[in-house]
């Protein structure tokens, strides 16, 4: 069972940044692929980001591309979301998923993959 709690999300204008952290209770956390989605009221859960368990390969959904980084520290047990440039239409709860993974290179986009995930950490952004 893994654990997953997301922090570093607020209110910030447009054009802003944010920051946000996913910390994951298990001590095998190089063997597992991460993930970011968003949930804005009304709509589905989305992708956003992904990143596999070695950091080597990273995926972003369309509209994040060049203003989001993902990443990992694996001896933090912690994935981060770097997200700047950011537009109202980013408003949502970010959600920090987890799934096993022995794949070096492999990413995943769909939520079915995922086991495990976090409550989530809102984000806000005014115009």
């Amino acid at each position: 069972q893994v654990q997953l709690v997301e922090s570093g999300g607020g209110l910030v204008q447009a054009g802003g940044s944010l920051r946000l952290s996913c910390a994951a209770s298990t001590r095998t956390f190089n063997n597992y692929a991460m993930g970011w989605f968003r949930q804005a009221p009304g709509k589905v859960r989305e992708f956003v980001a992904a990143i596999s368990w070695s950091g080597d390969s990273t995926f972003y959904t369309d509209s994040v591309k060049g203003r989001f980084s993902i990443s990992r520290g694996n001896a933090k047990n912690t994935v981060y979301l770097q997200m700047n440039s950011l537009k109202p239409e980013d408003t949502a709860v970010y959600y920090c998923a987890a799934r096993s993974s022995s794949r070096r290179t492999v990413v995943h986009t769909s939520r079915d993959d995922y086991n495990y995930w976090g409550q989530g950490t809102q984000v806000t952004v005014s115009s």
